[in-house]
C-alpha cells in the first residue's frame, strides 16, 4: 500500500503543481504591480467572452451524440454533483444568502476540475478506457451544471416583481450568454454531422486552450489584489462538501444504486473527488459578485486534494 500511494501521489503532485504555478504567476504579477488592479476582471472577461465559449463549442461539436448515451453513468455522476449543488444552495438560502450568491456557493461545492486535472489523472490512474466517462463528466460539469448555475444566478439578479417581465429579462440574458449559447451551438453542429476542420479547428483549439491557464492567472491576480480572506466557516463547509460529501454520495450511487461497470464507477468517484475548478470564480467575477469565498474554496480544495484524492485513488485501486 505505501508504494501504491507513493506511485499515485508523485504524478498527482506533478499534475497539480502547474495549477499552483499559474495562480502564483498571477499573484506575483499583481503584488509587483506588473499588472494593474483591473487585470483580473479584464482577463476574466476574455475567458468568459472568447476562450471558454470556444472551448465549450469545440467540446460539444466534436463529441458524437452516441458517446453521451450512458444514462447510468450520467445519473450517478449527475445526481452526485446535482445533489450537493442543490443541498448547498438550500442551506445558503436558509442562511439568508440571496439566490445568485447561493448558486455560486452551490457551484463551489459541486464543480470538480474535470478538465484541467481530471482527464490527465484518469488516464494516469485507470488508462485510456477511462477517458470516455471522463469526457462525459467534463461535459456535464462545464456545460450542464454550469448552465443550471447561470440560470439561477440570472433569476436571482432580477428585481422585477412582475413574473412575466422577470421571465423575459432572464430569457434575454440567457439567450445572449456566450457560456450557454456556445455549447448549445456545438451540440447542434455535432447532431447535424458538421465537421470543424482546417483554420476554424485551429482557431478553436488555440482560443480554447487559453481558457484554463488564463482563468487560473486571473484567480492569482484576484488573490494578489484582495488582502482579506474569505469567510473561514463558509470556505470550510464548501471544501468539505466538495472533497468529502460529493465523492461519498457518488460512490454510493455508482456502486450501490446504479451498479456501474467497475471502471466507470471508479472514474465517476475519482472525478467527483477533484477540487473545485475555476468555473465558479469566472462567474463570480463576470456577475460582479463577491469572489473571496470562491477564490479561497478553489485554493484550499486544490491544496487539500493532494491528500484526499491520493487516499481515494489508493482505496479504488487496492
Amino acid at each position: 500500500m505505501p508504494s501504491l500511494v507513493s506511485s499515485l501521489f508523485t504524478p498527482l503532485l506533478t499534475i497539480i503543481l502547474p495549477v499552483f504555478a499559474l495562480i502564483f504567476a498571477g499573484y506575483a504579477c499583481r503584488k509587483t504591480n506588473r499588472l494593474g488592479p483591473n487585470a483580473s476582471s479584464e482577463l476574466n472577461r476574455f475567458v468568459v467572452y472568447l476562450a471558454l465559449p470556444a472551448l465549450l463549442f469545440d467540446i460539444m461539436a466534436t463529441t458524437p451524440w452516441h458517446t453521451l448515451d450512458q444514462p447510468a453513468f450520467i445519473a450517478a455522476f449527475g445526481l452526485g454533483a446535482g445533489g450537493i449543488f442543490l443541498l448547498t444552495v438550500l442551506i445558503r438560502l436558509k442562511q439568508s444568502r440571496d439566490l445568485a450568491d447561493a448558486s455560486l456557493d452551490g457551484l463551489n461545492a459541486a464543480y470538480p476540475n474535470a478538465g484541467f486535472i481530471g482527464l490527465p489523472l484518469c488516464l494516469l490512474a485507470f488508462g485510456h478506457a477511462s477517458l470516455a466517462p471522463a469526457v462525459i463528466a467534463m461535459i456535464m460539469t462545464v456545460c450542464v451544471l454550469f448552465a443550471v448555475a447561470i440560470v439561477l444566478i440570472e433569476l436571482g439578479l432580477q428585481t422585477e416583481k412582475n413574473f412575466v417581465a422577470t421571465l423575459g429579462k432572464v430569457v434575454r440574458s440567457l439567450a445572449t450568454n456566450p457560456l450557454l449559447f456556445a455549447p448549445f451551438a456545438g451540440w447542434l453542429c455535432s447532431g447535424a454531422g458538421f465537421t470543424i476542420s482546417g483554420g476554424a479547428d485551429t482557431f478553436l483549439k488555440l482560443l480554447g486552450a487559453a481558457a484554463s491557464p488564463c482563468a487560473l492567472v486571473a484567480l492569482g491576480l484576484f488573490l494578489g489584489e484582495k488582502s482579506e480572506g474569505g469567510a473561514a466557516k463558509t470556505t470550510t463547509m464548501l471544501v468539505l462538501a466538495k472533497l468529502i460529501a460529493q465523492p461519498l454520495l457518488t460512490w454510493w450511487l455508482a456502486f450501490h444504486v446504479f451498479a456501474l461497470p467497475l471502471l466507470w464507477a471508479k472514474t465517476a468517484v475519482i472525478l467527483s473527488a477533484l477540487p473545485t475548478g475555476t468555473g465558479p470564480f469566472m462567474l463570480a467575477e463576470f456577475y460582479r459578485r463577491e469572489a473571496a469565498v470562491t477564490s479561497s474554496t478553489i485554493l484550499f480544495s486544490t491544496v487539500i486534494s493532494l491528500i484526499t484524492v491520493t487516499v481515494c485513488l489508493a482505496m479504488l485501486t487496492s
